[in-house]
């Protein structure tokens, strides 16, 4: 039965069902050329060189960007984190979250038009699909086609070419946190760990589903950022905008017709901006929240109206001030730097100085400090108390270093370390059982701060210390 068709009794009663859900149209959007479709095409290269090729670049003898869960290391170029520097991993998502605010209240959903996973891969998707099924008119007429063997063999290989890159996507989105060349040559064994085989399959088949599926249905229904970007937006943010003052009225003319003599407007209403339009929508009907800022249908209409002679933007990039008249489009430039922009990226300097400067004196070494808790206190043979300790030293530099153990909060503290010789590699942490001793004339209660410090003796700056407490009793 066809969605919204009556049923005999309904009919009989006067009823109708309702569908409460758009029945959804797929949409096959026709290829543009242009300006913005060559940046859009320069990006998904530059992307896709970017995430299917860092995985296989080594820097300094490991990989260069590598999250691996497992050693529970973070290897970003020279920068290696540990779980206990986290705070500087939020603090690349909360630069990256800002940016995407400023670059939002400046020129609107650029990144959902240029850069986001989403447009990218299903921009390469549809590059496939229209060089095995042809133009946007042959995919439409192959949708109509019963099965047939034409039809099988260009869906086929349609869908293996989307198969072979989705899974190696996946396969490349675990090789950030796994190392990828263990993982080639696991896969070529067919030796991949359970979880391993499930996130690779489970991420190409989430990429094949939302680029060669569900397409605009994930910016539409799925995406949050569609629902709040608006709350970024102002009268002079840069957005794909229709001008309604000049192109209506609408309709289709001669080429040689003086239109304006018969009082319409540029638009020929040829639909090419809605045919090439990803998500289906009408720029002409005004901003909607569907619209991604890809630009397709400023290339589109600018097609037509080269070919009819008339000049191009009657869809461009503008803002809504200029639609109504406050001010000429040649001062945009003027109105970019307004109060919302500006603490936008204050804020955003803010946070990154902040980052920079405390990564930059970020010291490459941590210790920690375990008490003994079955031997709280004891006395020694020459009447002094000591303390017992388990100081964990980690070496986050790619070198190896020989470290010494202080400590200071007591007159005549002495350090007894029961490894003479404490030597750490690189990215490696030992632990160091010590000893306390302090004469009890010099306590003043029954628990003192002290303060233990492992220095390296090949570098002196390098000094890491914590705070612990010797118990009298």
């Amino acid at each position: 039965m066809e969605p919204n068709t009556p049923t005999a009794q309904q009919q009989a009663q006067g009823e109708e069902e309702q569908s409460l859900y758009e029945v959804r149209q797929k949409i096959q959007p026709r290829a543009v050329h242009g300006w913005f479709a060559n940046w859009r095409v320069a990006l998904v290269l530059f992307t896709q060189l970017l995430y299917y090729g860092l995985p296989w670049l080594k820097w300094d003898g490991h990989q260069a960007i590598l999250f691996d869960l497992a050693a529970r290391k973070f290897y970003i170029f020279d920068l290696t984190l540990w779980p206990q520097d986290f705070i500087w991993l939020t603090g690349i998502l909360v630069i990256s979250a800002l940016s995407l605010f400023l670059f939002t209240a400046v020129a609107g959903r650029l990144w959902c038009g240029f850069a986001c996973p989403q447009t990218v891969y299903t921009e390469i998707f549809m590059w496939i699909e229209e060089w095995a099924e042809g133009g946007h008119l042959a995919r439409k007429k192959l949708d109509t086609l019963p099965w047939n063997v034409e039809k099988i063999r260009k869906r086929g290989l349609k869908h293996l070419l989307w198969f072979l890159i989705a899974f190696w996507t996946g396969f490349t989105f675990v090789g950030y946190f796994s190392p990828i060349t263990t993982l080639w040559n696991e896969l070529l064994t067919f030796n991949t760990g359970p979880w391993e085989t499930f996130w690779i399959f489970f991420y190409a088949f989430a990429t094949w589903g939302n680029a060669g599926f569900m397409r605009e249905q994930v910016c539409k229904y799925m995406c949050p950022y569609a629902r709040f970007q608006s709350v970024m937006f102002d009268p002079d943010t840069l957005i794909i905008s229709y001008d309604p003052a000049r192109g209506e009225p609408r309709g289709p003319r001669s080429k040689k017709l003086d239109y304006k003599a018969q009082g319409m407007g540029d638009c020929v209403d040829c639909g090419i901006c809605v045919q090439v339009c990803p998500t289906g929508i009408d720029i002409r009907k005004g901003l909607q929240y569907e619209c991604i800022g890809c630009a397709a249908c400023i290339d589109g209409c600018d097609q037509v109206m080269e070919k009819m002679g008339y000049p191009k933007g009657l869809i461009r990039y503008t803002t809504e001030n200029v639609m109504k008249g406050k001010y000429a489009d040649k001062n945009i430039l003027s109105h970019v730097f307004r109060p919302r922009v500006l603490v936008y990226t204050a804020i955003l300097l803010a946070i990154m100085i902040a980052f920079l400067v405390t990564l930059a004196n970020r010291v490459p070494l941590r210790t920690e400090v375990i008490r003994d808790r079955l031997t709280l206190s004891r006395s020694t043979e020459d009447g002094r108390l000591e303390n017992l300790y388990t100081v964990r030293i980690l070496n986050m530099q790619d070198k190896l270093h020989k470290f010494k153990i202080t400590a200071t909060g007591a007159e005549d503290i002495q350090v007894v370390a029961d490894e003479k010789d404490l030597k750490a590699g690189p990215q490696q942490s030992i632990n160091v059982p010590v000893r306390l001793l302090i004469d009890p004339i010099n306590l003043k209660g029954p628990s003192t701060p002290v303060m233990i410090r492992a220095q390296a003796e090949d570098d002196p700056e390098l000094i890491s210390e914590t705070k612990s407490s010797f118990l009298r009793r």
